[in-house]
């Protein structure tokens, strides 16, 4: 196993702090027309929000491993019932947040295995502006879900 080296905050050219020292990344399930999301605790970085799974990628690896490494640490999901479609950037010049879209199997389980997680559930679409959004997941949330009513478009 490759040692972890993204653990970090970055001042980025933007202005804002972020976390991960090459970057971060996290992967948006799609099934039917809910997503997976994240109950954050209110301990950690923009806590008691709603976000998708994810962090700093390591520098070994590409956006898509370092979603889903991070998935499967929060939320004990089988990546073999994942599979990633579609990824949006929000890139701020020397730091960047990848979203990995990705559709989920129906046998695809997952559940809040650390203390970073009050909750993990499947969320109707039309019903995410209604939760407490992680603020840059509430940023980027209208160009994301164009994507996803995509995927799910071209899915049935």
């Amino acid at each position: 196993m490759a040692a972890r080296d993204g653990d970090g905050w970055v001042q980025c050219d933007c202005g804002n702090k972020h976390w991960g020292l090459h970057g971060a990344a996290g992967l948006l399930l799609v099934r039917d027309s809910m997503v997976l999301l994240q109950h954050r605790a209110p301990w950690v970085h923009n806590g008691d929000t709603w976000g998708i799974p994810g962090g700093a990628r390591d520098s070994h690896e590409d956006v898509i491993e370092g979603a889903l490494r991070e998935a499967i640490e929060e939320t004990g999901l089988d990546p073999n019932l994942v599979t990633p479609v579609v990824v949006h950037e929000d890139n701020h010049g020397n730091w960047k947040y990848d979203t990995v879209i990705a559709s989920a199997s129906a046998d695809l389980v997952a559940r809040e295995l650390n203390d970073e997680s009050h909750e993990v559930r499947w969320v109707e679409i039309e019903e995410l502006s209604e939760l407490n959004l992680h603020p840059s997941f509430a940023a980027s949330w209208p160009k994301v879900k164009e994507l996803v009513l995509k995927l799910i478009g071209e899915s049935l």
